[in-house]
């Protein structure tokens, strides 16, 4: 499996971002009694400069690589019952969704999807020149392109929720891909297949409140994509 066996960003580590992290991983998350798009925002004015940054390179590379290793141990487990084999999280969902378990919300690091995720996407977003200047944009990109293929795999097979939160993280994904892809200019690193086969796509995916039972919005995946990632 391609993304797999691709290697985590290389990120540097200094007593400012391990203070950075083992502070946000206490401050931020689902155990907070504070809404998580306000969350959003006070992380992202704390990961300023330099440091700031580099941090929400890790972020991205710790949920990604985090996320594959739990994926992994279930299709170990699995393929003990019967043959398991695919290149995308969606060809692994699509072939055994009842026995995997969708691990974002779950992960070792402590950092959250809805939390820590769309505020290192702001962030390097709004600095996408000078976050390809400290590390390389190949497994940045890696990294968010695999967090697309797992999350829409979770809400196509995984029974995850489309809500806001999941909307607002799918669009940060985007947006911030785009912006770094742009970044790195006349040749970009080619787009993986399974995003390839999501912008093909043109069906709305329906957004709910979070209950579950209201439909507050639609997003359709391929016409936000394809305009992001082909101009």
């Amino acid at each position: 499996m391609r993304w797999f066996r691709r290697a985590p960003a290389q990120v540097r580590d200094t007593g400012r971002q391990d203070a950075l992290v083992q502070e946000i991983r206490s401050r931020f998350g689902p155990r907070t009694q504070v809404a998580y798009r306000a969350q959003v925002d006070a992380l992202t004015r704390m990961l300023d400069g330099d440091d700031g940054l580099l941090v929400a390179v890790r972020i991205l590379a710790d949920v990604a690589r985090e996320a594959q290793a739990d994926v992994l141990r279930q299709v170990a487990e699995i393929n003990r019952r019967y043959p398991l084999s695919s290149e995308t999280y969606h060809g692994l969902w699509r072939a055994a969704a009842p026995d995997l378990r969708f691990p974002l919300f779950a992960l070792p690091c402590g950092f959250f999807p809805y939390v820590h995720v769309p505020a290192a996407l702001a962030v390097i977003g709004g600095s996408a020149r000078r976050c390809i200047r400290l590390t390389d944009a190949r497994p940045l990109l890696g990294n968010m392109f695999d967090i697309v293929d797992l999350t829409t795999a979770g809400w196509e097979f995984g029974r995850v929720p489309v809500d806001a939160d999941a909307a607002f993280l799918m669009r940060g994904l985007i947006a911030t891909a785009a912006k770094v892809r742009t970044a790195v200019g006349d040749e970009p690193p080619s787009l993986p297949s399974p995003i390839r086969n999501l912008m093909r796509r043109n069906n709305t995916t329906a957004v709910h409140d979070p209950t579950g039972h209201t439909v507050i919005g639609g997003i359709n995946l391929g016409a936000e994509m394809r305009p992001a990632f082909l101009t």
